[in-house]
């Protein structure tokens, strides 16, 4: 089945964005009627978030989320597949000047998991020698598309969790921006539990680690999906400042709440499908 549907991703790769946009929101509310479990997942974490809206808008809120993933999924065909060029035309970059003012520094991006997540990736690839993490897929076909995706420009060093901080923290002092994804819910192991729209979550520290490690500045990099066929931006922010405290848990609730306001920016573009609430501090009711 996953051989079929990136096939299907292929063909598609060759339309114009006029026309793959509307077929990937029809492929997400497709996946919203079909995904029952991952639609709950998502039912869930919008009402942690976001208990403030009514039953009826969150509904609203994760249909349009389940046609932002479906366009990405389909989209993600020309990062695989289409010429360089084409791939700079789809996702704009702006806010380079961010970067530029740190560099010679050693550099962390922050990403945080938004549906354009790889399409900025393959994006910055484009152009810039970089490392980032990699987690090898159980099917080895997908394993290998993914794989070419994020090495067919300019070979990054990939790693992955399970190599632990030390040569991350090298390749960012050899002078290689980390792209860096540290906002899912990766068990209790080397995480703290700080607030994310409210809601105590186990978050991993790494972000402050490494910048510590590394000495590095962190340049916080979004993706950012336009409306209809006019494909995608990958926006830099400015460095933050004093960044890392003294405190781990106080940078960790840093991270979070500055993705928590990005998220409200564009909420239905935000990774609702994952179990973000998963670990839960002891004695504590699971959510899931």
């Amino acid at each position: 089945m996953i051989r079929v549907g990136l096939a299907l991703i292929w063909v598609l790769h060759f339309l114009p964005l006029a026309l793959l946009a509307p077929l990937g929101r029809a492929l997400g509310l497709l996946l919203f009627h079909a995904a029952g479990e991952r639609r709950r997942v998502g039912r869930i974490n919008l009402r942690l978030c976001f208990p403030e809206l009514s039953e009826s808008e969150r509904r609203k809120l994760l249909r349009r989320h389940f046609q932002a993933f479906g366009r990405a999924v389909l989209e993600r065909g020309i990062v695989w597949w289409s010429s360089k060029a084409r791939v700079k035309r789809v996702v704009r970059i702006e806010g380079l000047e961010h970067w530029k003012a740190v560099e010679g520094q050693p550099v962390i991006w922050l990403a945080p998991h938004f549906v354009g997540l790889d399409m900025g990736g393959t994006r910055l690839a484009a152009d810039y020698p970089a490392a980032s993490m990699y987690s090898k897929q159980k099917n080895p076909h997908l394993d290998a598309i993914l794989y070419h995706g994020r090495t067919r420009f300019v070979m990054p060093r990939l790693f992955s969790r399970q190599d632990g901080v030390r040569p991350m923290v090298k390749a960012i002092r050899d002078g290689l921006p980390f792209y860096y994804l540290p906002d899912m819910d990766f068990g209790p192991r080397d995480s703290v539990f700080v607030p994310f729209f409210g809601v105590p979550a186990a978050t991993i520290t790494g972000l402050s680690r490494m910048a510590r490690l590394a000495r590095a500045a962190i340049v916080p990099v979004l993706t950012r999906q336009l409306p209809g066929g006019r494909g995608y931006v990958l926006e830099f922010h400015p460095p933050w400042p004093d960044f890392p405290s003294d405190d781990v848990e106080e940078d960790a609730r840093r991270m979070n709440a500055f993705i928590e306001a990005r998220v409200r920016e564009m909420p239905e573009q935000y990774h609702w499908l994952h179990k973000r609430f998963k670990t839960r501090p002891e004695g504590e009711e699971r959510f899931y």
